[in-house]
Order: structure tokens, then C-alpha cells, then sequence
């Protein structure tokens, strides 16, 4: 048994594995950000995020704090809190609708949010010509709901169009 916690001066494989399932075990589950509660009704949800998602492209990159000042002036209607809308933030990043990037000032470190851009995804794939095509179709910032409602619309106007 002196092989399973690698003693004996060689270390071995034993003391290996056991070191990688450690490791592995240790290690705490990503967080589902898929699987949020956004408190309200998904229609709502859905309208409320259409507006956000309008002030972070408007305004840029904002912090938690600028983002709900902006919220707060534009009126925003279904919002209860800012606790609310951390909720709301973290459903859209779910979502894809928005992305959080982390930038380093310092000592210390900005958490921004800012509108999905599909480019970024595509980079991370590899490239094929299937998501350039869906890149170069769908308006850049919106998220899988959003793009199948423009869609649904754009069927709609194609087929009063032909009546």
C-alpha cells in the first residue's frame, strides 16, 4: 500500500491518480447560470431585459451601480431593487444577451457588463461558414429569444407582403 500515497522515494503512479482525483473532488460545481429564477413572468423578464439590454448599448460597458442609475432615469418598469436587477443581469448573462468582462485597475478590479456580441463566439469557435452566415444575418447584441422573435417577425411581413 505504500504505492498509494506515493511514499517509497519514487513517487509512481499511484501517488499521481490519487493526487488527480483529489484534485478533482475538491473542486466546487460551475454555477448553472442557466437555470436562474428572474423572479417575474419570462414575458416580462423578457421586456425588462429588451430595455436593459437598450441602456448598455446606449451607454457602453457599465457597472452593477451605473447600470441601475440608468435603469432608475429610464423608468424602468418591473424592476423592484437592485438586488432585482443583479438577478435580471446574471438570467440575461445566462442567456447570452450580455456578457460580464472583469478589467484590472490597480489593485483593484472593474466588473462591466456590456451587450453579447457574437463575434466574440464565433473567434472562440472554428470559424466555420455556418456561423459566419448566422453572424452576418442577426443584428449583433441579442440573444437566441430576441433573434428568433425578429424571425417570426420578419415571416410575418414576408407573408403580408404576398397577401
Amino acid at each position: 500500500m505504500q504505492f498509494l500515497r506515493g511514499g517509497g522515494g519514487g513517487g509512481g503512479f499511484g501517488g499521481t491518480a490519487w493526487e488527480v482525483l483529489r484534485r478533482h473532488f475538491s473542486r466546487k460545481r460551475a454555477v448553472n447560470v442557466r437555470r436562474i429564477n428572474p423572479k417575474v413572468p419570462k414575458e416580462e423578464a423578457v421586456a425588462i431585459s429588451g430595455r436593459r439590454l437598450q441602456i448598455l448599448t446606449d451607454h457602453g460597458p457599465l457597472t452593477v451601480g451605473n447600470t441601475w442609475n440608468h435603469a432608475k432615469d429610464a423608468g424602468i418598469e418591473g424592476l423592484n431593487s437592485k438586488t432585482h436587477m443583479k438577478i435580471l443581469l446574471k438570467w440575461m448573462t445566462g442567456r447570452r444577451a450580455v456578457k460580464l468582462t472583469c478589467t484590472h485597475v490597480g489593485n483593484t478590479k472593474k466588473f462591466l457588463y456590456a451587450p453579447y456580441t457574437e463575434d466574440s463566439s464565433a473567434s472562440k469557435e472554428d470559424g466555420s461558414a455556418e456561423t459566419n452566415k448566422t453572424s452576418a444575418q442577426a443584428p449583433v447584441g441579442i440573444g437566441k429569444y430576441a433573434r428568433a422573435q425578429l424571425k417570426k417577425a420578419e415571416a410575418a411581413a414576408a407573408a403580408a407582403a404576398l397577401q
